[in-house]
């Protein structure tokens, strides 16, 4: 057996997200960047995705926050616009946008997973809490009540015979980039540049942080190499051939027998 039939593939990196959210942008550019490094998608109820970081069952998570800040690392990506969902021959279908005065008099249902931190409900409480907000679809199409659900919860969940319309002046969920602190690897930081929108060359994980940290202040590597290749050159011809300016740069001229059109003498 040779050796590289010895070498075991790399662990697969494991990222774990929960309803609504679509990973499938960034796990394309996972796929370019690190063909050799598998990135596997677990999904989760929303409650589970905090639990599964923190016992090592995924290496970072696209979760919904807040989260406990203690023991969790978490990058803010976006904020959820706050809809809610109704039949369509509902009468807040003639409406734009919708106020938490225009739920007064309707049944809101707050399912058990719900995500988002309510400092009172709007509208008439429902007799029970429907256990998932799948459940509360159903309701919600049984015309039995409403529900307030972030957009791609209500994108998720969809059904011809629903719609729903903004909801203004409430809750919002935000969605995070979230890992263990004390597991921050280098493929972690890989994958908090590609969500980031770091192109390739500037996405180089913690090794390149690393470096940048090591380097002196005040140097600047990109620019030092042209500027040394600039004093070899004006050192290997002497005196610096006379030239001609054009806008304050100075250009050599051809040389002569070239291709640059000077006479022979």
């Amino acid at each position: 057996m040779t050796e590289t039939e010895n070498q075991q593939p790399p662990a697969p990196f494991r990222l774990v997200y929960v309803p609504g959210v679509t990973p499938t942008k960034w796990l394309r550019v996972w796929e370019e960047r690190l063909p050799d490094v598998r990135l596997e998608l677990l999904q989760s109820a929303p409650a589970d995705g905090h639990a599964l970081l923190l016992s090592g069952g995924a290496d970072a998570g696209l979760v919904r926050l807040p989260v406990d800040r203690t023991v969790l690392s978490a990058i803010p990506l976006y904020t959820e616009t706050t809809v809610v969902v109704f039949p369509k021959d509902h009468w807040l279908a003639a409406a734009e946008e919708v106020t938490v005065a225009d739920l007064a008099e309707e049944v809101v249902f707050h399912p058990q997973d719900d995500t988002l931190d309510w400092p009172e409900l709007p509208g008439r409480p429902a007799f029970e809490r429907p256990a998932t907000t799948g459940d509360a679809i159903e309701l919600v199409a049984a015309n039995v009540g409403v529900l307030a659900v972030p957009q791609s919860l209500a994108r998720l969940h969809h059904r011809r015979d629903l719609t729903y319309r903004t909801l203004l002046d409430v809750p919002q969920s935000q969605v995070a980039l979230a890992w263990p602190e004390e597991a921050t690897t280098d493929l972690v930081e890989e994958f908090i540049g590609i969500v980031r929108g770091r192109t390739a060359n500037s996405s180089r994980g913690r090794t390149a942080a690393a470096e940048e940290q090591r380097r002196p202040s005040g140097t600047k590597k990109s620019k030092a190499q042209p500027q040394q290749r600039t004093a070899q050159a004006d050192k290997g011809g002497g005196k610096p051939r006379p030239g001609r300016r054009t806008g304050g740069a100075r250009t050599a001229q051809p040389k002569r027998g070239g291709s640059g059109g000077g006479r022979k003498k």
